[in-house]
């Protein structure tokens, strides 16, 4: 077949689920296309996705790698990325710039689930896509087993993409072995060698119907946008091979159709023929180039970041897809000069004198570039920045402490920069419970996070679950009086206040207000009184802030010299000291809004989830967009949420996920509420105050 190439980049991005051999594949393209002598091993920590010790610590990818090669006369940029799930916005980040997207599966049809999210967003976004089922040579144990397994995955394959699951290969089995495949564009058969080409073969004859079913349903599908093509199946017109090849270029390119490849990364049974397919088959860089609207008459540069990098020998790196144009050396981007321009291989980088359309390269220190920024040389030429991936929200939480104080200075610092790593990340200050909290994905993502923290910028940290922001409230109301008198010589201190304490709805907060007649109180003084219970209220009777609480100065007295804003402030301190001990105060929690979504036959499951965490089920729907799924919107103690996402993903496969956001607070049930108190008793209080 013709390999017509009109333009001679092109950069492809290998997705999948964790343990699906993604990295395995791309070790085993470098070393199919010379670009590696040497294949690196999961034992040995040397493959290209171990480059970083958090990766090696872990045997798995926790960020996106790049690699370049040639093949056939064009030169490939492959992005390894990351496969749990804790890692996806790694993953998103970088497939907007990819102009196509590899995704790798296990020959196991029970699997194919979790690659719902992948799919979904592929589809969102209109990259195109491409199925390779690897391991296929561990999925069947006889002949028939092999065809029952390949015709079960691609029936899988079809439930979780919205577009036609078109595979363009057969397997052909001996007894438990994979041996080979068929072409069904060539009809020509293929036999395997570990680590070398496919020889041609005859086409076993146990396999031609099956093989002649299968290439018809390819044709069928691709002839749902081609009428010629429609015509000559009409007709029993054999079509001619390269009007097939045509028809799958234009159909990935346009994001119709899905091919499926199959293989056994780790033997190379099936990289060879996948690289011949990305040659014939990838999208050019100017197809992906329009679908984010750039005109191709223009030619001013464009580039869009795709990861960040903090390297300890140079620095800060932007890994950027070229968009439109060319950049050089030294080029000034949103004003800002690249100190370097590099090609990547894994944690090794070669300079490079130019990039054009639809190369990923590396600049050097663009100091104030974020992941997901649009860079051009002509910022007035530019009439909106390109899209990029939406940040996921954060789920899982952990406080945490420098081991030595001293370092407290250099955290805020350290996690900035590793925020702009990594987009996902997030860190807070709470206000009432005086922890730093860190954001992320999951365990295994914060995890990674605090051993680069220690790895990278010297930063040991101690941590645990972040303790819940308790508040509490009253339930009756008093009246309570306060006198401060004090004297020492010289000018003493008197204030004098009458307090009515009275406890507010849900959520208004607090509200002070006086109602003195005649004096009896100063107006310079009543601040004072209203500081005095502000201060109070940060602590009430159970050891939490207060809220949702009305004060009125009723009455009081002065002295004419001793009196002052601060003895009147410390009177009502003492006013409130009484009088909120006798309004039965009673402890709140906060409650999340909560939707969670997952596919529908785990619905049933998601209820459960909910309700034994004291959840309150306020309903659930279809998600509109994705078929399949169901979303559960509830109401959750926070409480109940450390954790969730750890038992949402067992429950779904790794796929499902929630969204939250506070909503309101609630009265703790007494039982639990005593629980709290003792606990928090032990440890001094739950807002790490003193009383």
């Amino acid at each position: 077949m013709k390999n017509n190439v009109t333009s001679e980049n092109r950069n492809v991005a290998i997705v999948g689920p964790y343990l699906s051999g993604k990295t395995a594949l791309l070790e085993s393209l470098l070393f199919a296309t010379g670009a590696v002598t040497r294949k690196g091993t999961v034992k040995e920590g040397n493959r290209l996705g171990d480059g970083v010790a958090e990766a090696r610590d872990r045997d798995m990818s926790v960020e996106v790698n790049a690699a370049s090669t040639e093949y056939g006369g064009i030169h490939f940029t492959f992005l390894d990325c990351p496969g749990s799930v804790e890692f996806a916005q790694e993953t998103y980040n970088a497939l907007i710039g990819a102009g196509l997207a590899v995704i790798v599966c296990e020959a196991d049809p029970s699997r194919i689930l979790t690659l719902s999210p992948i799919f979904k967003f592929l589809d969102d976004w209109e990259i195109p896509h491409i199925v390779f089922i690897n391991k296929m040579d561990r999925a069947f144990d006889d002949e028939e087993g092999c065809t029952t397994n390949f015709l079960e995955l691609l029936n899988a394959l079809k439930t979780v993409s919205a577009r036609p699951i078109v595979p363009q290969q057969y397997p052909i089995a001996k007894g438990s072995e994979l041996v080979g495949f068929i072409d069904l564009v060539t009809e020509q058969a293929y036999h395997y060698h570990p680590g070398a080409p496919s020889d041609p073969v005859p086409m076993p004859e146990d396999l031609k119907e099956l093989e002649h079913m299968a290439r018809q349903e390819m044709l069928e599908e691709l002839s749902n946008f081609d009428d010629h093509l429609l015509e000559e199946l009409l007709e029993e017109i054999e079509p001619p091979q390269e009007e097939i090849v045509t028809d799958l270029k234009m159909e990935l390119g346009a994001d119709l159709i899905v091919p499926v490849f199959l293989g056994a990364a780790e033997l190379e049974y099936g990289v060879r023929s996948l690289l011949d397919a990305l040659v014939r088959e990838a999208p050019e860089p100017g197809l992906t180039a329009e679908r984010r609207g750039l005109k191709a008459k223009d030619d001013f540069p464009i580039a869009q970041v795709l990861k960040t990098f903090y390297t300890p020998q140079g620095g800060k790196l932007s890994l950027v897809r070229v968009w439109q144009g060319e950049l050089t050396e030294g080029i000034v981007l949103n004003g800002i000069r690249a100190a370097g321009m590099y090609r990547l291989m894994g944690q090794q980088t070669q300079g490079v004198q130019t990039a054009k359309t639809g190369e990923i390269v590396a600049l050097a220190r663009m100091e104030g570039i974020q992941t997901g920024d649009t860079l051009t040389t002509e910022p007035d030429r530019l009439k909106d920045p390109l899209p990029k991936a939406e940040v996921l929200p954060p789920v899982f939480a952990l406080a945490i402490a420098p081991e030595n104080r001293k370092d407290e200075v250099k955290l805020s610092a350290a996690l900035s920069k590793m925020m702009e790593e990594d987009p996902s990340l997030a860190w807070e200050q709470q206000g009432d419970t005086h922890e730093v909290i860190l954001w992320g994905q999951g365990e295994i993502h914060l995890r990674v996070t605090l051993d680069r923290l220690r790895r990278k910028y010297n930063l040991p940290m101690t941590t645990h679950a972040p303790r819940i922001p308790y508040k509490e409230t009253i339930r009756g109301n008093t009246s309570s009086h306060g006198r401060y008198k004090h004297q020492s010589g010289g000018h003493g201190q008197f204030g004098d206040v009458y307090l009515d304490i009275t406890p507010l709805p849900r959520g208004e907060g607090f509200n002070f207000s006086e109602t003195i007649v005649g004096g009896v109180v100063p107006k310079q003084y009543i601040p004072g009184v209203e500081i005095g219970v502000r201060e109070y209220l940060e602590q009430g009777p159970l050891g939490f802030p207060v809220v949702d609480v009305s004060v009125t100065l009723t009455n009081g007295s002065y002295h004419s010299v001793d009196s002052s804003e601060q003895a009147f402030k410390q009177a009502a301190r003492l006013a409130m000291q009484t009088g909120m001990a006798e309004c039965n105060p009673t402890l709140l929690e906060p409650i999340a809004s909560v939707e969670v979504c997952a596919p529908n036959e785990f619905t049933s499951q998601l209820f459960q989830l909910i309700t034994t965490r004291r959840g309150q089920i306020l309903g659930y729907e279809p998600i509109a967009d994705w078929k399949g799924w169901d979303r559960v919107s509830a109401y959750l103690p926070q409480a109940e949420m450390q954790d969730l996402i750890v038992e949402l993903r067992s429950l779904t496969m790794g796929v499902g996920y929630f969204n939250w956001k506070f909503d309101h607070l609630q009265e703790v049930p007494d039982k639990l509420a005593e629980r709290v108190l003792a606990t928090f008793a032990e440890e001094g209080d739950g807002n790490g105050k003193s009383k």
